[in-house]
C-alpha cells in the first residue's frame, strides 16, 4: 500500500505531546504522519520529556523539537508564534486533563499551550487520562468549552489504563488519530457539501441460520473509496456487507447482510445524494427460501433452488431518470474474462457514467489483496487502463474522475 496520503502530503502538522504515559504512542503517530508525506514539528511539555525523550521525535521528523518556552525557532522568529502561524493542523496527543484545562482557560505557561493559542489552523485533541479524571465535571466542562471554540477531538477509548484498571480514558490508537486528522483537513475539500454514497464488500444470502451464499469480496476497494471521498470533504454514507474493518472517521456507516437489505439502505441514502459509487460485490442470486433451522447433513445430495436478487444499480438509475438524483452513478465490474467487452455492456445496460473494471482472477488485483489493476470506462466509450496500484491509489483516481463528472453536471 502507498505510504503517502494525498490529503496529508506537504501539509504542515504540529504534534503537541503532553505529559502522560500515552506519550509513547505519539512517537508512532509522528512516524505515520511523516510517512504520509506531512512536514511534522513536535512540541513537548517538560512533563512529556520525562516519558519520551525529545531525541526520539527529532530522529523521526529530522527536525528540531520545541521544548523550551523561550528558545528561538529561527534567528528572527519566536518558536510558538512561528509554529502556530505555519501549521495547517495541530494534533495534541496525548491531551492530558491538565493540558485540556489550560487550553480551556487560555493559559500559556509552556511551549505546547502557547503554540496552541497562536495556532491559526484547526486543532485536534486526543485526550488520555484515568477514567475518573475524564468523567470529572471539570474535565467535562473544559471539553464542552473547547468544543464550542472549534476544537476537534478523537477518543478517548475504553480499555486497560496505566493504573491497571479498566475504563474510559485510553488515548485512541495512532491509526484512529491519523484518520481523524485526515477528516479535519479534508472538511473544505472539493466535494464539501456533496453527499456521496459508497457500497463495499459482499452480501450474504441465507441458506439456513448458519450457512449462506456469498463471495470472496473483502470490501477493501469500497472502504478505500469511502476514505478518498471523505478526504475531499464529501458527506459520505458507506453501505457495507460483513467486513472486518471499521468505517473511516466522519463517515456514516450502514452495515447490511443481504442484497435486499443493501438495496433498501442504498435507496434510502441516495435520496439527496450527488453521487453513488457501487463497489460492493452484490450476490446475483439467493436461495428461494431460507430454512428456519440448520439443515442436517444426509447421505443424499441437496438441491438448492436460487432466485434473482434485486438489481440495485438498475433501481438507482431508474430513480435518477425520474428525479435527476443522484447526478453521477459509478459502477464496478468484477470480471473473469472479456473484461473490457463485458464492462462496456454493463455500463450501457445500467446507464452508468463510469465503470471500473478488473479481472478478479489476476493474483494482484482480485479479492482480498491490497492492489488493483483496473480499466476506467466512461459513458462516451473512452477507456483508460491504469497500471498496478494500491486500492487507495485507485480510489483517489476514481474520485478525481467523480469530481470532474460532478463539475460537468
Amino acid at each position: 500500500m502507498d505510504m503517502e496520503i494525498p490529503i496529508l502530503k506537504g501539509r504542515k502538522v504540529v504534534v503537541g505531546v503532553s505529559g502522560g504515559i500515552a506519550a509513547y504512542k505519539a512517537a508512532d503517530l509522528t512516524s505515520r504522519l511523516v510517512q504520509a508525506g506531512a512536514q511534522v514539528d513536535v512540541v513537548m511539555t517538560p512533563a512529556a520529556a520525562e516519558f519520551v525523550r525529545p531525541l526520539t521525535f527529532q530522529a523521526l521528523t529530522h527536525r528540531p523539537v520545541a521544548l523550551e518556552m523561550f528558545s528561538l525557532w529561527q534567528e528572527t522568529e519566536i518558536g510558538h508564534v512561528s509554529l502556530g502561524k505555519r501549521a495547517d493542523l495541530m494534533v495534541i496527543a496525548p491531551a492530558t486533563a491538565s493540558t485540556l484545562a489550560k487550553l480551556a482557560h487560555g493559559l500559556a505557561d509552556n511551549m505546547l499551550t502557547t503554540t496552541a493559542l497562536a495556532c491559526r489552523g484547526p486543532i485536534l485533541l486526543a485526550p488520555a487520562m484515568e477514567s475518573g479524571m475524564w468523567a470529572n465535571p471539570a474535565t467535562v466542562a473544559n471539553m464542552e468549552v473547547l468544543g464550542r471554540r472549534g476544537y476537534f477531538s478523537v477518543g478517548p477509548d475504553s480499555g486497560r489504563l496505566a493504573s491497571g484498571a479498566e475504563g474510559v480514558g485510553r488515548m485512541s490508537e495512532p491509526d484512529a488519530i491519523l484518520d481523524a486528522a485526515r477528516w479535519v483537513l479534508g472538511r473544505n475539500g472539493p466535494l464539501a457539501g456533496k453527499k456521496v454514497v459508497v457500497t463495499a464488500g459482499g452480501t450474504r444470502e441465507a441458506i439456513d441460520p448458519v450457512r449462506f451464499v456469498g463471495n470472496h469480496s473483502s470490501g477493501k476497494m469500497g472502504f478505500a473509496l469511502a476514505y478518498a471521498a471523505r478526504d475531499r470533504g464529501a458527506e459520505v454514507t458507506l453501505v457495507h456487507g460483513p467486513a472486518a474493518r471499521t468505517a473511516p472517521h466522519g463517515v456514516r456507516a450502514v452495515a447490511v447482510e443481504s442484497a435486499e437489505q443493501m438495496q433498501a439502505a442504498v435507496l434510502d441514502a441516495a435520496v439527496d445524494a450527488a453521487a453513488i459509487i457501487m463497489a460492493a460485490a452484490v450476490a446475483d442470486y439467493r436461495p428461494k427460501a431460507a430454512a428456519e433451522h440448520k439443515i442436517k447433513k444426509t447421505q443424499g445430495e441437496m438441491a438448492l433452488e436460487l432466485v434473482r436478487t434485486p438489481d440495485i444499480l438498475a433501481a438507482v438509475t431508474t430513480r435518477r431518470a425520474q428525479s435527476g438524483s443522484p447526478r453521477v452513478v459509478i459502477g464496478f465490474a468484477a470480471e473473469t474474462c472479456n473484461v473490457l467487452e463485458n464492462a462496456r455492456e454493463k455500463l450501457t445496460r445500467k446507464g452508468l457514467d463510469l465503470i471500473v473494471a478488473n479481472d478478479v482472477l489476476a493474483a494482484d488485483s482480485g479479492f482480498g489483496v491490497d492492489t488493483n489493476r483496473v480499466i476506467l470506462i466512461d459513458a462516451g466509450g473512452g477507456a483508460a487502463s491504469l497500471p498496478l496500484m494500491s486500492k487507495q491509489a485507485v480510489a483517489e483516481t476514481v474520485l478525481d474522475r467523480l469530481a470532474a463528472l460532478l463539475g460537468r453536471c
